[in-house]
Parts: structure tokens; C-alpha cells; sequence
């Protein structure tokens, strides 16, 4: 092998061991047997939520993987390996992917990392179910509400008793 090809190859390892270093989250999926509209939508909704998806070599993912301190996702790069980063919001590949592989047969979750743990094809299908960070702060926000709402409830319904009780 040449000097300029192992120089790709080392930046090329460089470039993805970095994108893990800094992905909150990062879904790796075997997405064999795709047809070419259903990987054009899938990409598109995954950078619609600020998602990449690359197909890496296996070599390539191995290496940067060991050299962002993630070879326990070794395991998961064996056959075609296509992963989806995140810096963001962390639960988006696990969506958007899960969404997808319910959908269609040919994608495949295989694991990931999520908020800098491990995660399970379970624990990716659990995250998955999750509201989007939205969804979780109107949540949020309608449960902070609630007592405010129920004290002007109550001070309303007093009123109405008195009016009533005056005439």
C-alpha cells in the first residue's frame, strides 16, 4: 500500500474517530437491501433532525472507534455498517431509524451509544418511544402549569359561590 493511501486512510480514521468524540449519540444500522428512495427519504428525514448517516468501511469505523475510547462498538461493525451521528439531540437516530426499520425489513439496528453509555438494540427501541426534546419541554411545561391553573380554578369557583350565594 502506498504512503498517499495509508494518508487517506489515517485521515479518514481521524475524521470519524472525531465525529464520535463529539456525537451525543450514535446509531449504527445495517441498511443492505435499501432501495434508492427509501435511503434518499431516510437521509433526508435524519438531517432534517441534524442526523448524519455515513456507510463506513468497517476498518475505518474499528479504528476510530478504538481511537475515541468506543471499541466497545467493535462488535457491532461486522457486515455493512451504515452509522447515524448526532450532536444534538441524542434521541434522534434512534427515532428516525426506528421509525424506518419498523417500516421497511432491509434496515437493521444493531447498537450504538446514547449520552455517552452503550445502548442495547432494546435500550435504542425504549429511547426510540421518546418524545423529541419538544415534546418533553410542552410536557414540562403543562405539568409546571397545572398548579397554577387549578389555584385560579379554585379562586374562580369561589367567586361563582359567593355571586350565587349574593343573589
Amino acid at each position: 500500500m502506498s504512503e498517499a493511501t495509508i494518508a487517506v486512510k489515517a485521515q479518514q480514521v481521524a475524521e470519524v474517530a472525531d465525529k464520535f468524540k463529539n456525537a451525543t449519540s450514535a446509531v449504527v444500522a445495517d441498511v443492505r437491501g435499501l432501495t434508492v428512495d427509501e435511503s434518499t427519504k431516510l437521509r433526508a428525514e435524519l438531517r432534517g433532525e441534524g442526523v448524519e448517516l455515513r456507510v463506513i468501511k468497517n476498518k475505518v469505523l474499528v479504528r476510530a472507534a478504538e481511537a475515541a475510547d468506543w471499541s466497545d462498538m467493535n462488535d457491532l461493525f461486522a457486515g455493512p455498517s451504515a452509522v447515524a451521528f448526532s450532536n444534538d439531540d441524542a434521541i434522534a437516530p434512534a427515532r428516525v431509524l426506528k421509525k424506518y426499520a419498523d417500516d421497511i425489513d432491509a434496515l437493521e439496528i444493531k447498537g450504538g451509544f446514547i449520552d455517552g453509555n452503550m445502548a442495547s438494540i432494546e435500550e435504542i427501541n425504549k429511547y426510540a418511544a421518546l418524545p423529541d426534546r419538544d415534546g418533553l419541554l410542552s410536557m414540562l411545561l403543562s405539568t409546571l402549569q397545572a398548579p397554577v391553573r387549578n389555584v385560579a380554578y379554585a379562586v374562580k369557583a369561589v367567586s361563582d359561590a359567593k355571586e350565587e350565594a349574593e343573589a
